[in-house]
């Protein structure tokens, strides 16, 4: 019996031990339901992020006052990035708008003879066709609006170089940024990047590590990378997204937009309620019978349907009131609160707020875009920076053409190239046509770079207005 009495003991004791453990796992299981409902309707949390002391020495090195201290840190700050600009509409909105005005289509280049040299133009159509060979098998034009798109995504863009000494060809390609890190066998490259001990600003190679499964490293020469960065000083290692600071903004209205419309289809899907006054359960269920056009037997209750044709007029008793919730719909309030979030994020991207709502109801086209304005301003900019930053390809381009003897020796002491970006002023073309007839009028400005100004490739307009020339010529 003893024996007997313990076991039930025992039993008993597990019994209960498992259902404690089914609970538990039941009221978790709750909570984190609770917790996900509560967070899809409306979030008032935010982070509390403390203030980190700023320093000069250590593992974070001279980079003072940034967004991330340690690579898991710039890892995190960059899949927020990256979040934004794959889920946020208005994110999508402002970084495709960017890109728009920024790199349009593709710069256009301009090859002329430098001041006080004669040059033949033959040599100014050969170097056109070594950037246009560049252009053509690289995508390049594809490829600019891509590093845009990066450098706001990613707060950087990594571009490496293939040379083709035989052929002459550059061929560019993007490294991903979690790809450049300090391998094990050196954590003193600080971020991936071996930096020179005087000069933070002077890189001498970057770790590059490969994509398989098995990872391995790569010490790339930094002439053989170009490394973009943005939204942070000269000497920090590494950029952070242009998104960053105004990330809580953007989730915000993200989720104010998405329990906008929601709580204004559950308004919109009950047509009216139809209070009794008076009357019990049971009569009410009566009523609703007898006035149903159809009814429909589930499995644990029967459904009554009854339709409302356009233009019906409702006859009832005193007894019954019918209310209608949709007309209490007030959008207005809740719009209100998403402008004000969404003017914040304008403001960090120094943008109309045009043309982050895609909204023009608040801002005229052409008052915004004028040539003091903000945006122009800010535009300019970012197409000043982005073109220097290519013209360093294009005169690595021509340099390799060069070395595989497709091209002169003196042609980079002879000719000179520039770019030109898309237009970010509303124009008037008609006021700028008759400004540039002028121009050429007093030799200010030569016809080339008329044709850049209004996009226009400027060989390629020559030899078709030659070829329609001789077909003139032959009638």
């Amino acid at each position: 019996m003893p024996d007997a009495t313990t076991a039930n003991l025992k039993e008993a004791q597990a019994s209960a031990a498992l259902l404690e453990m089914r609970l538990l796992e039941k009221h978790n299981r709750l909570l984190e339901e609770q917790l996900q409902v509560w967070d899809s309707v409306v979030d008032y949390r935010d982070e509390m992020e403390g203030w980190d002391p700023l320093t000069v020495n250590g593992t974070t090195g001279a980079a003072v006052g940034l967004a991330y201290k340690t690579e898991s840190e710039l890892t995190k700050i960059r899949s927020e990035g990256r979040q934004l600009v794959l889920l946020n509409e208005f994110a999508i909105n402002a970084i495709e708008n960017r890109i728009s005005y920024v790199v349009g289509t593709g710069h256009v280049y301009k090859i002329s003879a430098r001041q006080g040299m004669d040059v033949a133009p033959d040599l100014l159509d050969q170097v056109r066709a070594v950037i246009d060979r560049f252009v053509a098998a690289n995508r390049w034009h594809a490829r600019q609006q891509e590093i845009a798109r990066r450098l706001d995504r990613d707060g950087e863009v990594f571009l490496r170089f293939f040379e083709d000494k035989i052929s002459g060809m550059l061929r560019v390609r993007f490294v991903e940024p979690e790809q450049v890190a300090a391998p094990p066998s050196d954590l003193t490259a600080l971020y991936g990047l071996v930096m020179d001990d005087q000069d933070a600003e002077q890189i001498e190679a970057y770790w590059i590590q490969s994509l398989s499964t098995s990872p391995t490293w790569e010490e790339v020469p930094a002439a053989e990378v170009q490394h973009r960065k943005a939204n942070v000083d000269l000497a920090a290692p590494r950029g952070i997204p242009t998104f960053y600071p105004v990330r809580k903004n953007l989730q915000r209205a993200s989720k104010i937009l998405r329990n906008m419309s929601t709580v204004a289809e559950i308004q919109a899907a009950i047509a009216m309620v139809r209070e009794h006054l008076q009357g019990s359960q049971a009569t009410i269920q009566q009523y609703a019978s007898q006035m149903a056009d159809a009814q429909v037997q589930g499995e644990t209750k029967t459904r009554t349907y009854k339709r409302y044709p356009p233009g019906t007029i409702l006859d009832t008793t005193a007894a019954t009131k019918y209310t209608f919730p949709a007309a209490g719909i007030d959008i207005g309030r809740y719009v209100a609160a998403l402008q004000a979030e969404l003017r914040a994020v304008a403001s960090r991207l120094v943008m109309p707020e045009f043309m982050l709502t895609s909204d023009a109801s608040n801002a005229n086209y052409s008052s915004t875009l004028v040539a003091e304005g903000p945006a122009v301003k800010m535009f300019e900019r970012l197409q000043a920076d982005t073109i220097c930053y290519d013209l360093e390809v294009i005169d690595r381009v021509i340099g390799l053409a060069v070395a595989a003897g497709k091209l002169p020796q003196e042609v980079q002491d002879q000719v000179t190239i520039d770019a030109d970006a898309p237009t970010v002023q509303s124009r008037d073309r008609l006021a700028e046509a008759q400004a540039d007839q002028i121009l050429l009028s007093t030799k200010c400005m030569s016809r080339q770079t008329m044709a850049a100004r209004h996009n226009l490739d400027y060989s390629q307009e020559r030899k078709l207005i030659d070829q329609e020339t001789d077909r003139e010529m032959e009638y």
